[in-house]
Parts: structure tokens; C-alpha cells; sequence
């Protein structure tokens, strides 16, 4: 299996750390020599090992933006049972 190459091209901040200090982080990512993109995912204290994320496009990361900032909840959803 060919060795996966990437390049945290800036941090942008920590969202949580667990009791094993791996931390979620948001990240631009540059995977493969592509272009940066968003990143969320846990990271070794070394940044050498990642566990599963997700990536997201500039426009991903507006709509998401837009979602938790309120624009876009739908009337039906229980407020009170989000995060």
C-alpha cells in the first residue's frame, strides 16, 4: 500500500483533546500535493498518525458555517437538542 502523503498547511485551531491527548483538530490539509482544504479529524501529539475525518471544499465549509450560524434550520428542528 502506497504511503499517504500530506501536509497540514495551517492550523486553525483544537476542538477537543481525549485523555490519550489526541487531539480534533480543524486544519487546511494538503493531501497528495492537491490543494489545501478544510479538515477535521483527531491527530497523534506528533501529528503522525490521524484517525478518520472529514475534508471539506470552500464552499462546504461556508454551508456549514451558514448551518451552525442559524441561516438554515429548519423550524421543526429541537434547538434545545443540539450542541
Amino acid at each position: 500500500m502506497a504511503e499517504l502523503k500530506f501536509e497540514i498547511t495551517k492550523s486553525l485551531g483544537v476542538l477537543s483533546e481525549n485523555a490519550r491527548g489526541w487531539t480534533k483538530e480543524l486544519n487546511m490539509v494538503s493531501w497528495s500535493d492537491h490543494e489545501p482544504k478544510y479538515d477535521i479529524r483527531e491527530w497523534s501529539p506528533d501529528h503522525t498518525r490521524m484517525g478518520k475525518g472529514v475534508t471539506l471544499s470552500e464552499e462546504e465549509i461556508n454551508a456549514l458555517r451558514a448551518i451552525l450560524n442559524g441561516e438554515e434550520l429548519e423550524d421543526d428542528i429541537d434547538e434545545s437538542m443540539m450542541l
